[in-house]
């Protein structure tokens, strides 16, 4: 008889989410949020963030259920072992480059991120910027303060008429693009999603076939692209010199021959774009990202584009705005009610633009489980729930195979026993051979909407 192999243990999280961690300073609504569905936040001092082992102490005391962050601190193997609580990792920007996600699906905690609410805040920026280096407003601006009358309409130059690349029609990508239709530009982009190629078609835009086509065709070029591409390489080093070197070669000499990045510093190398910029190719540019960026202000950082003119520097501030960050946390604050009180997930990075849950009337009993993909997995859970006697009234099921997991969320008209839930694990374990075949149980009542 073959030998069952060795369980490896899952994460058994609690009913209701508790305690939660915040780092970097989202906006302090979040707070309120959090407390009004009974959840307990603790807000580490912005000083702090930067000390990883200081945080993984923290986890380790407070037990959390829930972590909250931004875009710089590191969510790594230790971190996530630090609270067996940990149920998901909630990242109140769009940007996940900071987190492991693999070691994430290995243990069985989620991450889900706000892919909407700063959308308006960057579309702006990157406006602005365009609006700026066409005209040379930020040169002239350097000028003035040196006394120097630089009025000249040379290399000055209107948005209307221009055409617009924008690579990456993701949500940011098809704001702006809807932006510049109303500046009268021409609108071309890239993007390696067929579903994104469509709907940019469909809306009346031009679809590149490659990002060298979408830089010979452009005035102007602006980065909208995520970390990973739709098959989860990683996008770093995407656009080369050889990229800059072609931008605008297709629209003569007079253009304003602009490019713009808020999307990630690690897309290409700063060194490929300021030669591609003392050479003439690219004759303005707006860096709000950069491949190394400092934990906080009082950080020494070297800007990599402090001698060149040409090129202007803002300091990640793309969705720093009044408006943006409320909305950040109340979105993100729905996300975690979500999943706090019905098990359901949307906006896990695991699988973008998926809502998981049960649709079916309360009161029911929820059970959700992260579990590996491996074939067996989802039949040890209908089977045990069969054979604990419950009925199943409704479930939803999601596969993320780039990660190797599932999220299955089941609403069953009576709970699982503690022993029938090891049974599961067990059942699990022997049907698939795969010892960490379930990642996380959970299971809780839930007895309305709100």
């Amino acid at each position: 008889m073959q030998e069952s192999p060795t369980l490896v243990r899952p994460r058994f999280l609690n009913d209701r989410f508790q305690n939660a961690i915040i780092l970097e300073h989202p906006d302090p609504s979040l707070d309120d949020y959090l407390r009004e569905q009974g959840i307990t936040p603790e807000r580490v001092p912005h000083e702090e963030t930067s000390d990883v082992d200081a945080v993984i102490e923290r986890l380790k005391k407070g037990q959390h259920d829930l972590l909250y962050k931004r875009s710089k601190f590191p969510v790594t193997e230790e971190v996530l072992a630090a609270s067996p609580n940990l149920a998901a990792i909630m990242l109140c920007c769009i940007g996940d480059d900071t987190v492991d996600k693999k070691a994430c699906a290995e243990a069985g905690v989620l991450v889900m991120n706000d892919p909407v609410s700063n959308g308006r805040s960057v579309v702006e920026m990157v406006f602005g910027e365009m609006i700026g280096i066409a005209r040379r407003i930020f040169t002239a601006n350097e000028a003035g303060r040196q006394h120097l009358w630089t009025k000249s309409s040379t290399r000055r130059y209107e948005l209307l008429g221009k055409t617009l690349s924008i690579i990456g029609l993701g949500n940011i990508g098809k704001q702006v693009a809807k932006l510049a239709d109303r500046f009268g530009m021409d609108i071309c982009f890239y993007d390696a999603s067929e579903v994104a190629r469509e709907v940019g078609e469909t809306l009346g835009w031009t679809a590149c076939n490659s990002i060298d086509e979408a830089f010979a065709a452009a005035d102007f070029v602006t980065l909208h692209v995520s970390a990973e591409d739709p098959r989860g390489r990683s996008n770093q080093g995407l656009i080369t010199y050889d990229h800059f070197k072609k931008l605008a070669s297709e629209r003569g000499e007079n253009s304003p021959r602009g490019f713009i990045n808020a999307a990630r510093g690690f897309l290409y190398d700063p060194n490929d774009l300021k030669r591609a910029v003392s050479e003439g190719h690219v004759r303005a540019a707006a860096i709000d990202v950069f491949p190394e960026e400092p934990g906080s202000s009082n950080e020494k950082w070297q800007n990599p584009y402090a001698d060149i003119g040409e090129v202007v520097t803002t300091p990640h501030i793309g969705a720093a705005t009044q408006e943006a960050q409320p909305r950040i946390a109340s979105r993100i604050a729905t996300t975690t009610r979500m999943f706090n009180e019905h098990a359901t997930v949307r906006d896990t990075v695991f699988a973008p633009k998926e809502t998981i849950g049960a649709r079916v009337e309360t009161p029911y009993w929820a059970l959700s489980v992260v579990h590996s993909d491996v074939r067996g997995t989802k039949k040890a859970i209908d089977d045990s729930v069969y054979e604990a006697g419950a009925s199943n009234l409704n479930s939803n099921h999601c596969d993320f195979p780039e990660y190797g997991i599932a999220y299955d969320v089941n609403a069953l008209n009576e709970p699982l026993s503690d022993a029938q839930l090891d049974d599961l694990v067990q059942r699990a374990v022997d049907l698939s051979g795969d010892p960490h075949a379930i990642r996380s149980i959970r299971q809780f009542k839930v007895n309305g909407s709100h």
